[in-house]
């Protein structure tokens, strides 16, 4: 069944999860949160697998070595040195 609701976002960017929506979530819960273009998902961390963590960990890396590429903090090494870079990770 899909739940559809409306709410708002504050000044300070908080947003109150309805509370025919929340039943099943409980003060201090982590929520992962994943933006893409014009949706958010937000999603329960204990019920998120290992293997998704740990790709999430890899995107959230990836996204912050491309954003020191651009901003012309990049690095520069060669095949072998990226290599064990990689490996470290």
């Amino acid at each position: 069944m899909v739940n559809i609701n409306v709410t708002r976002i504050s000044s300070k960017g908080q947003v109150v999860i309805p509370s025919n929506m929340r039943s099943d979530f409980r003060e201090g819960e982590e929520l992962l949160i994943v933006k893409d273009e014009d949706r958010i998902i937000l999603k329960k961390v204990s019920k998120v697998s290992e293997q998704m963590k740990d790709d999430l960990e890899f995107a959230k890396r990836t996204d912050e070595a491309l954003e020191r590429v651009k901003s012309g903090k990049g690095i520069r090494m060669n095949f072998e040195d990226f290599l064990k870079e990689i490996k470290k990770w």
